[in-house]
């Protein structure tokens, strides 16, 4: 029996692009992002317009609660070489875009009971949860993303389009291109769709690619979530 066995599993992860070496800056501005915890322990890859001190930019990131996992060929890619740190080749991104309209709902955080005797300052604070709305085709070469929350399309997606949300995506029209909920590693996401014809469905990390989506769900309406053995589960919806 072989002693290797390989899987297939999606990485989720966010791409850093700097434009300044001002690491000073950079510790400020991610600071104030991820004061509000969704992007803590998220894998990152980098990309750089101008030269940077690369070891340091990583310290940086870890010191921040991120996980540099490799950078973007290009300006970093020869002192990534030298310390076999990992480069990917690079590509044209997808163009990112902003919904129709977004619905922001905010939710008390509840915190634990603290010693009556000592007296210290409270501060409200409460979490959001956010639902992007678009009502246009999400066209070839575009992206739309929701690191807080739902999507929901009302005019469905192209193929070489791609959606990512943290939480569950609604498509009330032909589901192409790529299809991410769960990003971030909420296992509980679903994914809802009016015709699947995805090119890839991924539910926290675990994908399925065209070839291997279930025959008899294809231009279906569908259902897809995790089951308890972490696998995607296909369901056919009735109308």
């Amino acid at each position: 029996m072989a002693d290797i066995r390989i899987t297939g599993r999606m990485v989720n992860f966010s791409r850093l692009t700097f434009d300044t070496n001002d690491h000073n800056a950079i510790r400020q501005q991610l600071t104030n992002t991820l004061n509000e915890g969704s992007y803590l322990g998220t894998l990152v890859i980098l990309d750089s317009t101008v030269e940077q001190e690369l070891i340091a930019l990583i310290q940086l990131l870890i010191d921040l609660g991120l996980q540099p996992m490799a950078v973007i060929d290009g300006l970093l890619g020869d002192e990534a070489r030298a310390i076999q740190f990992p480069v990917l080749p690079a590509d044209q991104p997808l163009q990112r875009i902003k919904a129709s309209k977004e619905q922001v709902v905010e939710h008390p955080v509840e915190k634990a009971a603290t010693d009556p005797a000592i007296e210290t300052p409270q501060k409200n604070t409460s979490t959001k949860h956010i639902t992007s709305y678009h009502d246009e085709i999400l066209r070839t070469g575009q992206c739309l993303v929701q690191d807080q929350g739902d999507i929901i399309l009302n005019a469905g997606m192209n193929s070489g389009s791609e959606v990512i949300a943290s939480g569950n995506i609604h498509i009330y029209g032909n589901a192409r291109g790529r299809v991410i909920a769960g990003a971030g590693g909420h296992s509980s996401a679903r994914i809802f769709c009016n015709s699947l014809e995805a090119e890839l469905v991924s539910i926290a990390g675990t994908y399925c690619v065209a070839d291997d989506i279930p025959k008899d769900m294809i231009k279906k309406p569908v259902h897809i979530y995790l089951n308890n053995k972490q696998e995607l589960e296909f369901e056919a919806l009735q109308f």
